[in-house]
């Protein structure tokens, strides 16, 4: 299959695999009818509102990130009906900074609004410019507000710069409470043809940390169209990025991830970690502590 035959299909082989064992794919057709390749003016007009972008893609060695780029609003913008203008890039020690120097790197990014609970996502391919990235659109949709904990955004950037990313093989005690006291964390898979990134959301304790070099949660129901989980049936390459939404250190995660499914049809995802990164104050804004979503398992809904 081409990239462009790629563009013009919503799922590839790997999704079909999922919603097939799931009993799904009628679902996911009727839903997939929603992703295009056009930026419609209400998602260009969501776009310029936000302060944070997550990007997801694949280092020159092949490991697969997801990063998080941010500025004032309107550091986002369309500049055409397939093209998105972004006003950063990753940061020198961001594990995704040497890729996207290049021509025609496969991103996926999502663009989401915890004041409102609205997220859409954006998956091309990108290319550096003066001011950062360049990315054309191959596949754009919005996605539902399940498991999006509400979130303000205080006036003023906090004082501190960023500091220098840390480095490990292994997670710290501290990084391990970090990521099992998370609400939120956000998944970068990718397929022959490009890169996704996507939302994970649920009460503190849905991600699990059984070993300092393991990771696990269990997989919400959602749209259906199982895009991410697609991605892993085919390359088992990932990436995580959690974010401490007070202090803006961001903890980044590469590795290897598969899906157990039970016979009860609940699914766990379990991730092995092969590095990690930790960049205090790697974002500069602060956010309040949650409202969590009524959809998260346990809230009722």
């Amino acid at each position: 299959m081409t990239p462009q035959a790629a563009a013009r299909t919503p799922y590839h082989q790997g999704s079909r695999t999922v919603q097939d064992k799931v009993g799904v794919r009628d679902l996911a057709d009727h839903v997939g009818r929603s992703i295009g390749q056009g930026i419609r003016p209400v998602a260009a007009a969501f776009l310029e509102l936000q302060p944070l972008l997550v990007l997801g893609g694949a280092d020159p060695a092949g490991a697969v990130w997801a990063s998080v780029l941010t500025g004032e609003a309107g550091f986002v913008r369309a500049t055409g009906p397939r093209q998105i203008s972004v006003a950063a890039a990753p940061r020198a020690g961001d594990p995704l900074a040497a890729a996207l120097t290049r021509e025609d790197t496969p991103v996926g990014t999502l663009a989401l609004d915890p004041r409102t609970r609205r997220r859409m996502r954006l998956n091309g391919r990108a290319r550096p410019t003066p001011r950062g990235l360049a990315i054309a659109a191959d596949q754009v949709f919005s996605n539902c507000p399940k498991y999006l904990q509400k979130r303000e955004l205080h006036e003023g950037r906090r004082p501190e710069e960023p500091g220098e990313p840390r480095r490990g093989t292994r997670l710290t005690d501290e990084q391990r409470a970090f990521v099992a006291a998370a609400d939120t964390f956000f998944l970068a898979t990718v397929h022959a043809h490009g890169a996704d990134a996507s939302h994970r959301g649920g009460n503190p304790g849905f991600v699990r940390v059984p070993s300092p070099y393991a990771l696990e949660w269990d997989d919400f129901p959602g749209n259906a169209m199982f895009l991410s989980l697609g991605n892993l049936a085919e390359d088992p390459r990932a990436g995580l990025l959690f974010l401490d939404w007070r202090t803006g250190t961001t903890l980044q995660l590469t590795g290897t991830a598969r899906t157990l499914h039970a016979a009860d049809g609940s699914r766990t995802v379990r991730f092995e970690l092969t590095e990690a990164v930790e960049t205090p104050h790697a974002s500069p804004w602060r956010w309040s502590e949650p409202e969590f979503s009524p959809a998260n398992p346990g809230n009722g809904d």
